[in-house]
């Protein structure tokens, strides 16, 4: 059957084909071996030198049948993108003669050089060992580009001493302590709970942009968002984008990038035109945490990869154009038992389900109590431009749970019941069949709503990692069932029966963090001056959010669980500032480069133009009054260019001033507080230049082309 029949038969036929997953794997390896694999993933146990041997062997056959000849270490170091180093199976035996070998070693360890990765100052720069280590949990995978197919396997990264230099290792450390706190938290409701696992559901959303356009704007192809333009006369006001009819040639990337992504595991479902023109969204199931991760991140490389052969590039910023719409990057998280039970769904009677009340309140107290780290995992000089936009949740950490859900918890706390239960409504339309309600509605401004069955975490940026913010959501509610549990335990000690001691104990901790619950506009002035009422800080700025890691609060959370050392906790740090401080300084050499060689020679031409055309006019007898508007014109065009240039210099000096400093915090302050406000500046300026220039003179494409992809 050719590929072309395959794919005819539906996604099913060929999902997860690209794949070293179970279906492939009991094709080349015993059932012992292939139990090995489940005991590391299930239970953090070591695999079997003998057993490790085998699992490489049968990889490299599987990998050499599917066309490919090298592997790499794929992992994520803290840079923002994925790292690989392609090895060969073949092995030369002789002057002319080879084999093709793959060990268990080098399956389970590599050494890549660690020097010239991001590490915070815990390497230096002669100290370049670094070792990868495969992560089981996470399935080997090929990956083809441009013809080539090379064998992935998802690892960690760690210095030769030991400390994480990746988003992965602290990623998996948090599953499993919150695995294990869930697990003991549910054993008080259902002693058959051994286990529990973290799901996660991503939603990409992202901006296309015409492949030659974007090779003419410096700032889109090194700053990945434009740092001039002009508001075109229509943006997305008519609403007519959203949810509307797919350009054909937007869908025919979709469908590229879809199939692909299928053929690798990662279980897409859902395409859609989001609201701003050129902007859009994928979906896709539910799975393990890490995997979905893992999926996240390849899944942005194939988009990536796939945008030049249907003359695209995509943007993963997350504040491409101003104006409109921003991207992020929804993180739907939810816990489930091994027996099958979301812990949190509600049920048919949420003012009934124990279970369920006692994990969502634990939640909704952990963001409660963490609100300033949580702020900090989704801080980055990119979404500082979308957070508190009117696309995006603002910077105000705050949960929505809908108005059925706030009843349960007032009737919880009081002891009392307003009769309104959590059972589904209905609406009937002729000829339609019947709507159920759910129990909550969807809350855009919300960054951390409750969507029914999972907590969705909205203010996540759309080019993050998402193991960043997971790491911080896991680690916070881990701490926060394991304190729930020892208050519990010692009522129990004490003598009052569990479902007394466990409602005791949710009481206080709701009527303790009930603050921190909002269902109405988040975008509101009002809910601005709500919040510093209510005690919520409203931290706008990524510079002064970033802080939250390296408070008393935090370094402990993070060390007393094992996630992080304070070494490796101050490293990360390091590197988030750091990684600010090179956006800005990066941005900023762009548009002093963009405005010199681009924006006022535009002007100068125009005004040349004008110029040659008033003296015309003179000339021929035409009077000042005659040309007025003609003059004024060239004043305002004089006085623009001046502006720019004066602006323009003054941006280079306070870089370099702030640049300076030497500390990266104090680097990236003095960005935000100095320079930032200089970009809007400039930009007001140079838009303006661009709005009186003749087309024909301006020397970059205009919003209206590039956010057009008809």
């Amino acid at each position: 059957m050719s590929k072309k029949d395959k794919h005819h038969r539906g996604i099913s036929s060929y999902f997860g084909e690209m794949v070293f997953g179970p279906e492939a794997q009991s094709g080349y390896l015993s059932k012992s071996a292939i139990q090995e694999i489940h005991k590391a993933v299930n239970d953090g146990h070591a695999i079997d030198r003998s057993k490790a041997d085998e699992v490489a062997n049968g990889m490299k056959e599987w990998a050499l049948e599917h066309g490919a000849t090298h592997y790499t270490h794929w992992f994520q170091p803290l840079r923002g993108t994925t790292a690989e180093k392609h090895d060969s199976f073949f092995e030369p035996t002789g002057i002319d003669t080879g084999i093709e070998v793959f060990s268990g070693k080098a399956l389970a360890q590599q050494e890549p050089d660690a020097s010239s990765f991001p590490s915070g100052g815990i390497r230096n720069t002669f100290e370049a060992r670094g070792y990868t280590a495969w992560d089981p949990s996470s399935p080997a995978f090929l990956l083809e580009k441009g013809g080539v197919r090379t064998l992935c396997i998802p690892t960690i990264f760690v210095s030769y001493t030991g400390e994480a230099l990746d988003y992965k290792a602290p990623l998996l450390k948090t599953l499993a302590v919150v695995r294990k706190a869930a697990t003991e938290v549910c054993k008080y409701f259902d002693e058959k709970v051994s286990d529990c696992s973290v799901s996660l559901g991503v939603e990409q959303e992202y901006f296309l942009v015409r492949e030659d356009l974007y090779h003419q704007r410096p700032d889109l192809m090194y700053a990945g968002r434009t740092l001039i333009g002009h508001a075109p006369a229509k943006g997305q006001q008519m609403e007519d984008h959203y949810f509307g009819a797919i350009p054909t040639k937007v869908q025919a990337f979709m469908s590229d990038f879809e199939q692909k992504a299928h053929r690798l595991g990662i279980p897409l479902r859902t395409r859609h035109n989001e609201v701003a023109p050129g902007q859009f969204e994928c979906a896709p199931q539910f799975e393990s945490l890490n995997l979905a991760v893992d999926h996240n991140t390849l899944l942005m490389d194939i988009m990536e990869a796939c945008a030049s052969d249907h003359g695209f590039r995509v943007l993963l910023h997350e504040k491409p154009y101003k104006g409109i719409n921003g991207s992020g990057k929804h993180n739907n998280w939810s816990l489930v038992t091994n027996t099958g039970v979301n812990l949190l769904s509600p049920g048919s009677s949420p003012q009934e389900n124990l279970q369920f009340l006692t994990f969502f309140i634990n939640v909704i107290k952990a963001v409660y109590d963490h609100a300033d780290l949580l702020r900090a995992s989704i801080a980055t000089a990119a979404n500082d431009h979308r957070l508190g936009a009117n696309e995006a949740p603002p910077a105000i950490m705050s949960v929505f749970i809908g108005d059925t859900l706030q009843h349960v918890l007032e009737d919880f706390e009081n002891q009392t019941s307003t009769g309104k239960k959590g059972s589904k409504t209905s609406i009937n339309i002729p000829n339609i069949p019947e709507i159920l309600l759910d129990n909550t509605d969807r809350n855009r401004t919300s960054p951390f709503a409750f969507t029914g069955n999972k907590f969705e975490f909205r203010a996540v940026g759309s080019s993050d990692n998402c193991a960043s913010p997971m790491v911080v959501l896991n680690t916070i509610v881990a701490n926060q069932l394991m304190q729930f549990k020892t208050k519990v335990d010692a009522l129990i000690a004490k003598g009052k029966d569990k479902e007394t001691a466990l409602r005791e104990v949710l009481r206080k901790d709701l009527t303790s963090c009930k603050k921190v619950i909002f269902g109405g506009n988040g975008y509101s002035d009002e809910w601005v001056v709500e919040a510093k009422k209510r005690g919520l800080k409203n931290i706008r700025h990524s510079a002064e959010a970033l802080a939250a890691y390296m408070s008393k609060a935090s370094v402990e959370l993070f060390t007393n669980l094992g996630i992080f050392s304070h070494k490796e906790l101050e490293a990360r740090t390091e590197i988030r500032y750091e990684s600010f401080c090179l956006t800005i300084e990066l941005e900023s050499k762009v548009l002093t480069e963009m405005i010199q060689n681009m924006v006022i020679p535009s002007a100068i031409r125009y005004q040349s133009r004008i110029a040659d055309n008033v003296s015309k006019l003179l000339n021929i007898g035409l009077t000042k009054d005659q040309v007025s508007a003609q003059i004024d014109l060239l004043t305002q065009l004089s006085s623009l260019i001046n502006s720019a240039q004066v602006l323009n210099n003054k941006l280079s000096a306070e870089v370099d001033k702030a640049m300076e400093k030497e500390h990266a915090k104090d680097r990236a302050l003095a960005l935000n507080s100095k320079v930032k406000p200089l970009f809007e500046e400039i930009r007001a300026v140079s838009d303006e230049i661009e709005r009186l220039c003749d087309d024909s003179d301006w020397a970059l494409p205009k919003y209206r082309e590039l956010i057009t992809l008809n």
